[in-house]
């Protein structure tokens, strides 16, 4: 299955309006009504994907002095083909001027056999806003996971941020302390245009400043809860 959902977001000179918004099964947008100078839109997964050979690709605009949320409303699972075909997930961002974006979807669970790459692009002006998280959980419980390799390419006024690889779902590196220690949750949540923040860390969190402006906050848990306290405790 092939789908391509397109959300567009502008600012009339009160609030942000949303100028399109296209849902193509399973990638359906629902705009939150009554949210205030802010624009806020649910993405929910209409049907069983990612599936093997899926390639899904949300797009989303954020135009001048826009402001935008974008949040899941449940854990997208990573399912396996029947062929053990790749699945492929792909988030396309641009944000203009003084825009604003919020992407925060719920966790994605990889389950056994799947193989899923998951991708995010952002392009931001240089006085731009961006805060996105990204929650992995490796299998559901007592399942091993199946494999995942997962893309971030963030660039604020031509300058990169962000580039960053991970694949996931090779046990002996998984276990590695130099990837996940063992831990089947890994939760990143990273904000450019913010506040600038002291690298610190915790137990098992850490949070660091990103040269090109920006803070990236990475933490390992057992469990999703668990790694969502960690974030909270970097902020």
């Amino acid at each position: 299955m092939k789908a391509h959902a397109r959300l567009t977001a502008c600012f009339d000179g009160s609030r942000t309006v949303l100028r399109e918004l296209r849902s193509m099964a399973p990638l359906t947008l629902f705009p939150r009504r009554g949210s205030g100078a802010t624009a806020v839109v649910h993405l929910v997964n209409s049907a069983t994907s990612p599936l093997g050979g899926d390639d899904l690709l949300l797009s989303i605009h954020v135009g001048p002095g826009a402001s935008l949320r974008v949040s899941g409303v449940a854990a997208t699972l990573a399912l396996p083909g029947l062929h053990g075909e790749v699945s492929l997930s792909t988030v396309d961002v641009v944000v203009e001027s003084g825009g604003a974006l919020e992407y925060l979807p719920e966790p994605t669970v990889v389950t056994a056999r799947a193989r899923h790459r998951a991708v995010f692009r952002a392009s931001l002006a240089s006085d731009a806003y961006l805060h996105t998280r990204e929650v992995l959980v490796l299998g559901r419980a007592g399942e091993s996971p199946g494999s995942l390799v997962t893309t971030s390419d963030v660039v604020r006024a031509g300058t990169p941020v962000l580039r960053q690889t991970l694949p996931v779902g090779d046990s002996a590196l998984d276990g590695s302390l130099a990837v996940l220690a063992g831990r089947r949750v890994l939760a990143t949540d990273l904000e450019v245009g913010g506040p600038e923040r002291p690298a610190a860390s915790g137990e098992w969190w850490s949070r660091s400043p990103l040269a090109a402006g920006g803070t990236l906050v990475t933490s390992l848990a057992p469990d999703a809860v668990t790694a969502m306290k960690g974030l909270a405790e970097a902020s």
